[in-house]
């Protein structure tokens, strides 16, 4: 049997809690887009109850959740790309950000069975969607003189560096927004994760949480347990043999990993073809009977290799922790080159989903 992935559906809740706790005058869009960061969205939808409302970034993920019966205010991040999106977002009640004047003449010319609620997107300084600030004004109005739009429009934007407390990239996207918001009586949304953890400023009417409610932190060099978070998934696996090696034998593909002495070796039935990033080095570590233990060698796409030199009496049957409870995914993460979101959202088909604590 390969890996299985628990998801600690309890988990889910309390991160939601701590949240609001960085931020108890916001209200709460609880972000699952790309299927939860790999958690499964329809699965973890009705364990976020206590947000007041959800997001994702794409419209036919709304329409999935609608047709789930998920019947919560949701806001779909990337808005709407043509007509018919627009039409599945009136038709759905779903909540759309406008980022583009594309977007603007699709609303002008396309009569609805009713309005939407719109978010206007502004490009405070991460460049990548929104409007400029110079064009905010005239976007705003077009959006409150059309009556396909419902009232209340938001101004949101997103900030770029907000991992990082000592980039000066963020003040200014934080200033640059705030003094644009001076002209607009609305609700604003900034902080996503690391601006909820890390930027009090950041914390306006609306946050939008999305890593952190998975068990993970954004913020550089920290890990979600470090703010009280707990981790959702644990990808697990198993020893499925024991070997033994004398000194000077390559391990795996390529032999890039040599035997510095006669030793045990493990292989543990996990993988890139499972999600577990190829490139992570010799090193990196893994729960064997929950006690670190380094891969060695290249990563397989069905197995990797450990160094059982500190647990000689490792038996095949052994349960292996790859990230999750007891091993931070940042730190694998990091020892890989990637980011936590990566190693969630990269976790395979094949890999065997279980719920526990699913009445928590």
């Amino acid at each position: 049997m390969g890996p299985t992935a628990r998801i600690d559906l309890s988990a889910l809740g309390h991160n939601l809690q701590q949240a609001r706790a960085f931020a108890p005058g916001s209200r709460v869009y609880a972000v699952i887009k790309a299927n939860a960061y790999g958690h499964g969205m329809l699965r973890v939808a009705p364990f976020l109850a206590g947000a007041d409302a959800l997001a994702v970034a794409r419209v036919d993920e709304a329409v999935q959740l609608r047709q789930a019966g998920i019947d919560r205010p949701l806001l779909v991040l990337e808005g709407f790309f043509d007509a018919a999106e627009l039409d599945a977002a009136a038709h759905y009640r779903l909540e759309v950000a406008v980022m583009q004047s594309e977007q603007l003449e699709i609303l002008r010319q396309r009569p609805l069975t009713r309005p939407v609620a719109c978010w206007l997107k502004v490009d405070s300084g991460m460049h990548r969607l929104g409007f400029q600030p110079a064009a905010v004004a005239a976007a705003w109005q077009a959006l409150r003189d059309n009556p396909m739009v419902a009232g209340g429009v938001g101004l949101m934007t997103h900030l770029a560096s907000a991992d990082d407390p000592d980039d000066p990239a963020t003040p200014a996207q934080l200033s640059t927004f705030r003094q644009l918001c001076r002209q607009f009586e609305a609700p604003r949304s900034i902080a996503n994760s690391a601006g909820i953890i890390g930027w009090p400023e950041a914390r306006a009417e609306w946050i939008r949480p999305g890593i952190m409610l998975y068990g993970a932190s954004s913020m550089l060099g920290q890990s979600g347990e470090q703010i009280g978070l707990r981790p959702v998934m644990t990808l697990q696996s198993r020893l499925i043999a024991v070997n033994h090696f004398p000194k000077g034998s390559p391990i795996g593909y390529g032999g890039s990993w040599v035997c510095p002495e006669d030793m045990p070796v493990g292989v543990v039935a996990a993988g890139y073809g499972d999600g577990y990033p190829r490139h992570a080095p010799s090193g990196t570590p893994l729960l064997l009977n929950g006690r670190r233990v380094p891969l060695i060698g290249r990563v397989s796409m069905d197995m990797l290799n450990v160094d059982l030199r500190s647990q000689p009496q490792a038996r095949v049957g052994d349960p292996a922790i790859l990230w999750g409870q007891g091993l931070p995914a940042e730190e694998i993460a990091a020892r890989a080159g990637t980011i936590a979101y990566e190693l969630f959202c990269g976790v395979t088909q094949r890999v065997r989903i279980e719920e526990i604590n699913g009445q928590g």
